[in-house]
């Protein structure tokens, strides 16, 4: 397998997933600044949406979006599963994954491409300049949501690590570097972020 990198909190959920299963994958640095991602070779061969990460499997095809990617790797590496070992877990993470995706990790990524991010993806996708501050504050309410339904948890989804931590902590620790802090006042998702942030997967070597 081969494993397509870049910056950005997506290729990072990847990396943290890996990391937490102890998967080595050889790597491709794909350089998303300079828009490699966005021209041939990589939006013909690797993915024609042009976005990072990917997954090249071992008879050549090809694996793009996060939650795919993990996923797969969960079912062919099952030790320790981040998904669910049975058809309820399974579903209670997806389910968890999905609502972080659309309530947090979806608003804070376009708060972020149509204001900070704006000289970068200007040229790349349509952005609307105009709905950032918005943006930002519907992934701030999403945060305000989450809050009190982790209290009491060490973990989103249930009493153990999983997908839907890894996507939350990768996208909230992007936006916390891009003007995005967490507001402290929502102490159970502050208490989670800097559990998250202390195990080994989130500062490698």
């Amino acid at each position: 397998m081969k494993f397509y990198n870049s910056v950005g909190p997506n290729p990072r959920v990847v990396k943290l997933f890996m990391a937490e299963k102890g998967i080595e994958i050889p790597e491709v640095t794909i350089d998303l600044r300079g828009g490699e991602n966005r021209r041939a070779p990589y939006n013909v061969d690797v993915n024609p949406a042009g976005q990072t990460p990917a997954l090249e499997l071992e008879d050549g095809s090809m694996l793009a979006e996060v939650t795919a990617i993990c996923e797969y790797l969960d079912e062919r590496f099952p030790e320790p599963t981040l998904i669910g070992a049975t058809a309820e877990a399974r579903a209670n993470t997806r389910m968890w994954t999905r609502r972080v995706d659309i309530k947090i990790c979806e608003p804070l990524t376009n708060g972020f491409r149509y204001s900070e991010g704006l000289p970068l993806f200007e040229t790349r996708m349509r952005c609307l300049p105009e709905a950032a501050v918005g943006l930002k504050a519907v992934a701030q309410d999403g945060v305000r949501w989450l809050d009190p339904l982790i209290a009491g948890r060490d973990f989103i989804a249930g009493d153990t690590l999983s997908l839907a931590d890894l996507m939350l902590f990768a996208f909230l620790d992007f936006g916390v570097s891009v003007g995005q802090p967490i507001d402290p006042e929502f102490t159970n998702i502050v208490r989670w972020y800097e559990r998250i942030k202390s195990r080994p997967s989130a500062n490698p070597n």
